[in-house]
């Protein structure tokens, strides 16, 4: 029996992976994901019974920043998945072959695991010339089309796969597109993020790999488990901001006392993502965090949205259709504090439909 032929759970055992290991392992992997945990023995089965699934990583127009952000990795680690959860055969950076054994390598890993295998693709897909970039001599969109052919599912690593990301930012002089712009007959979940979080790409994976199966999406294809609130309603400076108290410069008393940065310009409450809760390094910190506002780098088009240091306008706010109603409402009730900023709260709820599901949460929890 080779290697590739050895089941996961066969795998990790010649590896010297303990039981206790391995059960930590999936027990992360659930609370990642937000399951409940008797679905970590489901999990655990799940992956023990089935072979690594081959994955095959695409680089295209990208500044390699998704690829750092995936080996800052710490739970599970890019290390850990590498050797034993999934069999990378194909990533030009983290690879050791070059050149034709590397390309002989993605050849072999999609003839083996043809309609099996995954693809995790980051960068943007230029359309106006292909020669802006190419691996191998072939273009990007040819090497996507047939890649994708025999995969089972495609993850977009990145706003640049995701969206277009800054290279599809006006002018936009690559013509520069999306994956989901090009692939229409594969299953396709978006990881945006300017880099992407480390444990929501690795999270993803392993949701994958232990279900046969992508993770519930939103209308953007996004994993809804990471993606499903915006960074404002779980940011650690929202209490400033229900008290009124923003910063007004990046130096002034109120950015040296952790005050809401709205006022500078920050995003965070038209931006779903898990920056707040899952943050960078281990843990250690995002940008809001480190004193800078958020730049809505997960959103579609946030390059070309207007002023990164200009605050968001509540008209802006009310009309996004990416924005929950309480977050609109909100930033009303920041801005105006006291009294005056519950008589915007309730005309705001008023003004909104009943029927649309935030109004009802907010009128509940009101009465």
């Amino acid at each position: 029996m080779t290697i590739r032929e050895l089941t996961l759970g066969e795998h990790l055992q010649a590896r010297g992976v303990s039981r206790r290991a391995f059960m930590k392992y999936c027990a992360t992997t659930a609370s990642l994901l937000a399951l409940p945990p008797a679905l970590v023995p489901k999990i655990a089965h799940a992956l023990e019974v089935q072979r690594r699934p081959s994955v095959i990583w695409l680089s295209f127009q990208e500044c390699t920043g998704c690829t750092e952000s995936i080996t800052r990795s710490n739970s599970p680690s890019i290390e850990s998945m590498i050797f034993e959860t999934i069999s990378l055969d194909y990533h030009h950076t983290l690879q050791a072959a070059s050149g034709h054994a590397a390309e002989e390598a993605r050849e072999t890993a999609m003839k083996e695991n043809w309609g099996k295998y995954l693809v995790l693709v980051d960068g943007s897909i230029p359309m106006g010339n292909m020669g802006y970039s190419t691996t191998a001599g072939e273009s990007n969109l040819d090497t996507l089309k047939r890649v994708a052919e025999g995969a089972a599912a495609i993850v977009a690593i990145g706003t640049c796969s995701a969206y277009g990301g800054i290279p599809n930012a006006n002018p936009n002089p690559t013509g520069a597109v999306s994956v989901s712009d090009i692939i229409k007959n594969k299953p396709i979940v978006n990881i945006p993020g300017c880099p992407p979080i480390p444990a929501v790409m690795t999270s993803v994976l392993a949701h994958y790999i232990a279900f046969g199966a992508l993770p519930e999406l939103d209308h953007l294809g996004r994993p809804k488990v990471f993606y499903g609130q915006n960074i404002h309603d779980r940011c650690y400076r929202r209490p400033f901001y229900e008290r009124g108290q923003f910063a007004e410069t990046f130096d002034d008393e109120g950015a040296k006392k952790g005050w809401c940065l709205y006022k500078l310009g920050c995003k965070g409450p038209t931006t779903y993502n898990a920056c707040a809760v899952l943050k960078w390094n281990e843990g250690t910190s995002f940008p809001i965090e480190a004193g800078h506002g958020c730049l809505g780098c997960s959103e579609p088009k946030f390059w070309d949205a207007g002023s990164f240091y200009k605050p968001l306008s509540q008209s802006t706010l009310l009309d996004a259709r990416t924005v929950g109603v309480a977050a609109a409402v909100g930033i009303a009730v920041g801005v105006g504090a006291g009294v005056a900023s519950r008589a915007v709260q309730k005309n705001a709820r008023s003004a909104t439909p009943a029927t649309h599901p935030d109004v009802k949460s907010l009128q509940e929890k009101a009465s």
